[in-house]
């Protein structure tokens, strides 16, 4: 609107729309300059304005809808607004600054208001459109779905957002069994960190609520209705709803007919006029600064200044918001803030209580709060939010700033003079409910060590919190003739070694990494380079059917499959079964070599074939061409099995005693893709001559007139070990399971990055050898369970790669179309 232009009672503001955004326009015009306009409003839904907040509530039936209503058919006259319900406006004419509706009804104004909110975004898969498939929207959705509580059944909710959760929860409530299907691998992503998004899962599945993270929705089934949803990948959730919950988009399709400047929103400026001046926009349908908001807060943010410019305040400016946000469900407490994606110039305050369920995470920026996740106790958000809007310097109140307001004041006590200082009632263990007086009793008896103290009164025995404070009450207690702690712990992120981790992770079934992170009280967030690698290893070792390895938790060489050299390109090395090879093979890798230029063609030490100097855009080509002429990758680069030497046995060699050549194939292809603590080498010679070097690699088999010798625990690195003789079996299938039973102990015991022989070392080479020679039961058990491991691997990623490319992983890469015709020349 013009500066120059001055506003009377004879003004017409018109308002399209009667949802919370308008509402609060209008409550905040009212009380600045009542009689400044005449006001006309247009709600396209039969109704007076209402909070849509709360819909959950009347969906749970916490609420009627008479006690959501914001404003009444009174209120409305009282003011004089003329409201016209269940009328849309279908078109705006600029020129003649009018509005026509559905009705054909037109209506004049001098300054209009575009509050059109947002429409709820619908998944194009098939059946989208089928009865039974609901939105949660609006009190029209809502009733939807209470018809069909009131038929029972099972709904489907595909989305774990804050709106799906709340419908689920409500639907639970109504009685109706209910699924919620979620892309992502966290709900509620964009709020929630990993660890919370953990938490949330658990509580909402307590509620007897099935959640489904990283499963897609392929399409929803059904004929007349619904009847079904099926996912990618196979599953079917047989249902009688489906609620459609995946994310809003702001509806601007009104004035973009206007010819207003439209993007993925209406664009407003910050006095939130639009390209016309004669036309304000506010709430959900728009876009400022980039930015779209979905929240209430932002929304009642934008309403005060629309309503100061529309009184004539020039001043008045909106500049964007920082958003927080509250989970609507009843015994869940939620809090988030904020950007709390950390950064490499940021810096984390994190606090774990298992025992609570409680999860409290600050992210920090030059000593400024930069995003907030609380979860369990979040009575600490409003203060912790004020501290992030008004970027307070929280330098000072830094070491207490995690224990919330009423500790800002405090200074960081010493942590042994704090616990020497604890009466003797104090927890110090919440699992088991062990006080310090217990702790002190036990040394006093002759405890020394916090094994010892575990043993004797189960402290620090569960979840590991408590660790840290046990180990130090043990030296406050011994003082001189504490020795110090004999344990290392896996890294800085927790006090617990890599054999605690693994045992809590299979007897508490934890089988995510926000799952180990929370119940075993982790320090930082999301882990560190160290512990991530070895947390994903042990997840998929223990529950190989249920776990999804996390690419990202590995190294580059894993990450990408190939073998990254010094100058930034890479090496690629196709598997070749126990060292055998075809002329066709080799053909296709010397063709390899020219049409990709790669300098460098050798032959290793494992009898395969290296191509060096392979450019990282070229890699996905080069699987393609290697692919179609049937090689697959050697894992060269893998903690997994690498190789299986072999010599050419009895069938060429005159000292040959079997066929070393067969059994290497067969324990090669047995073993392939077998992810483990570290690189696995193996071996098998044909003879006592040993050809293939079998007595220095980690698992080797020497070939003899009466079967077959088993070695394990070799090495021929930096550190160099002959290998240990296991036993004799008599048969080439006796070798087959007694090595990859071998193998899957080594897998479900060793620490990550342990290679073989020093898992040995720790566990000893009699133990291996009576439950792998002797305990006939406990090694079939092996083998099976690594059969089981073995369903579920991928046995060449390089093909996966190629149906499927990372774009973001291989930018610039050559096209599919491109790879599939080098692959076919």
């Amino acid at each position: 609107m013009a500066a120059s232009e001055k506003m009377d009672a004879s003004r017409k503001l018109v308002v399209i729309g009667n949802g919370m955004a308008a509402g609060r326009v209008l409550e905040e015009l009212l009380e600045r300059d009542a009689k400044r306009f005449q006001i006309v409003t247009f709600g396209a839904e039969p109704r007076v304005n209402y909070n849509r907040i709360l819909l959950s509530s009347v969906l749970a039936g916490e609420k009627d809808y008479d006690e959501i209503v914001i404003h009444d058919e009174q209120w409305y006259r009282r003011n004089n607004v003329t409201l016209f319900k269940g009328e849309t406006v279908v078109a705006i004419d600029r020129a003649a600054r009018t509005v026509t509706t559905v009705s054909g009804h037109c209506e004049s104004y001098d300054e209009l208001l575009i509050a059109t909110g947002s429409t709820p975004i619908a998944l194009s898969v098939p059946g989208a459109h089928l009865p039974g498939v609901v939105a949660f929207r609006d009190l029209d959705d809502v009733d939807a779905m209470l018809r069909q509580a009131k038929r029972g059944g099972r709904a489907v909710v595909i989305g774990g957002g804050l709106l799906g959760l709340e419908a689920a929860a409500g639907l639970r409530a109504k009685g109706l069994d209910v699924t919620v299907v979620h892309l992502m691998p966290t709900l509620m992503e964009r709020q929630l960190d990993p660890s919370s998004g953990y938490l949330l899962q658990k509580a909402i599945e307590k509620r007897g609520i099935e959640v489904l993270t990283g499963a897609e929705t392929r399409a929803i089934l059904g004929h007349a209705k619904v009847e079904g949803v099926a996912l990618e990948g196979g599953d079917v959730i047989a249902c009688d709803m489906v609620v459609m919950a995946v994310g809003i988009r702001p509806n601007a399709r009104l004035a973009e007919a206007a010819g207003l400047h439209v993007e993925r929103g209406v664009i407003v400026d910050d006095a939130m006029s639009t390209s016309d001046p004669h036309v304000f926009a506010v709430g959900e349908c728009v876009e400022h600064r980039g930015t779209c908001y979905g929240l209430v807060a932002p929304l009642f943010e934008m309403a005060k200044i629309v309503a100061a410019r529309l009184c004539g305040d020039e001043t008045a400016v909106y500049r964007g918001s920082i958003t927080s946000t509250r989970l609507k469900v009843s015994g869940i407490d939620l809090f988030s803030a904020g950007d709390f994606s950390q950064g490499e110039d940021d810096d984390e305050i994190v606090l774990r209580d298992p025992a609570r369920g409680v999860y409290k995470r600050i992210v920090l920026r030059d000593n400024r709060v930069k995003g907030v996740v609380l979860y369990g106790d979040t009575e600490d958000g409003p203060w912790l939010f004020d501290l992030l809007k008004k970027e307070t310097d929280i330098a000072a109140m830094r070491d207490t700033l995690i224990f919330g307001e009423a500790f800002s004041g405090g200074a960081q006590a010493d942590p042994m003079a704090a616990v020497a200082a604890l009466p003797d009632d104090a927890e110090i263990c919440g699992c088991n409910g062990v006080c310090k007086g217990t702790i002190v009793a036990a040394i006093a008896r002759g405890v020394t060590t916090l094994e010892e103290v575990r043993v004797e009164t189960k402290a620090s025995a569960s979840c590991g919190q408590c660790t840290a404070k046990v180990e130090t009450l043990i030296a406050a207690t011994l003082g001189d003739a504490y020795s110090g702690a004999t344990r290392k712990p896996m890294c800085k992120c927790t006090d617990l070694t890599h054999e605690e981790v693994r045992g809590f992770i299979v007897a508490r079934e934890l089988k995510s990494m926000p799952a180990v992170m929370q119940e075993l009280g982790w320090k930082t967030s999301c882990g560190c380079p160290s512990c991530r690698p070895a947390l994903n290893y042990y997840l998929l070792c223990a529950f190989p059917r249920d776990y999804r390895d996390d690419a990202q938790s590995r190294f580059v060489n894993e990450r990408v499959h190939a073998n990254i050299q010094k100058d930034g390109t890479f090496s690629v090395v196709p598997r070749m079964w126990g060292g055998l090879t075809t002329p066709a093979e080799l053909r296709a890798i010397a063709d390899v070599a020219d049409r990709f230029h790669i300098p460098t063609v050798k032959v290793t030490g494992g009898q395969r074939i290296d191509l060096l100097g392979v450019k990282k855009e070229d890699l996905p080509a080069v699987w393609a061409q290697l692919n179609a002429a049937g090689l697959v990758s050697g894992h060269a680069y893998a903690k997994g099995l690498r190789t299986v030497k072999t010599c050419v046995g009895k069938e060429w060699c005159r000292f040959g005693t079997q066929d070393s050549t067969a059994l290497g194939v067969k324990l090669e292809r047995l073993l392939c893709g077998s992810w483990t603590p570290a690189k696995m080498k193996l071996a098998v010679s044909g003879c006592p001559r040993n050809c293939a070097e079998a007595t220095v690699k980690d698992i080797g088999v020497v070939c003899v007139e009466s079967g077959y010798d088993i070695h394990i625990a070799g090495a021929a690195g930096l550190h160099v070990r002959a290998t240990d003789l296991l036993g004799h079996v008599d048969t080439e299938e006796e070798a087959l399971e007694h090595v990859a039973a071998v193998m899957q102990l080594y897998r479900e015991e060793a620490a990550y990055l342990d290679r073989l022989y020093k898992w040995v070392e720790k566990t000893g080479l009699e133990r291996v050898r009576k439950m792998i020679m002797e305990d006939h039961a406990a090694r079939k058990a092996l083998y099976e369970r690594f059969l089981v491991s073995q369903r579920a691997v991928r046995k060449d990623p390089w093909a996966e790669r190629v149906a499927g490319l990372d774009a973001k992983e291989f930018a610039p890469i050559a096209t599919l179309s491109s790879i599939s015709r080098i692959a076919a020349e």
